[in-house]
């Protein structure tokens, strides 16, 4: 295994977290559960935590993929490196305010609900930056989802010109 599969394997890990975070505290908010919403935040620390592991993977996966026939350098570090630089410190911002979320929980603080919903609104803040960069991510190598779409289409087969 190389440093690009590896990549592959972990970056979409600081996506999924935030997604089954949101689902969660939601849950955890609509029927008061401190416990559910403490899971809740420790899935967004946990996502914080992966995405160190993805951003330490993708400097690695660059120096495998920028040789690779069809991969421009273009796609890796003005689309994706840089998306992935914002919602790293994006997911970063998350984990630390998840942090606060718990500890306010835990002590019985009286800001625990207010907390609860502002880590709510900026999750769904990063899962927007975080499916930003697993696009970019996917129009390294998958060039039929770029918006400059720059594969040539494939022609039919018109069944008049065949004289079998």
């Amino acid at each position: 295994m190389n440093a690009a599969h590896f990549h592959l394997m972990v970056n979409h890990l600081p996506i999924i977290f935030p997604i089954v975070g949101i689902i969660v505290l939601i849950i955890g908010l609509v029927i008061k559960s401190d416990a559910v919403k403490r899971t809740a935040y420790l899935i967004f620390i946990i996502g914080a935590l992966a995405s160190i592991v993805a951003m330490k993977s993708g400097e690695e996966a660059e120096d495998v993929v920028e040789n690779i026939s069809g991969v421009t350098e273009n796609y890796i570090e003005s689309h994706h490196e840089e998306a992935a630089d914002v919602f790293s410190i994006l997911t970063y911002i998350l984990g630390a305010l998840s942090l606060f979320g718990l500890w306010t929980n835990i002590k019985e603080k009286s800001i625990t609900n207010v907390t609860g919903i502002a880590v709510l609104v900026f999750a769904f803040v990063v899962l927007y930056f975080g499916f930003n960069t697993g696009t970019t991510g996917g129009e390294i190598r998958h060039t039929e989802i770029r918006a400059d779409n720059t594969t040539p289409p494939i022609k039919e087969i018109n069944e008049t010109d065949n004289d079998d």
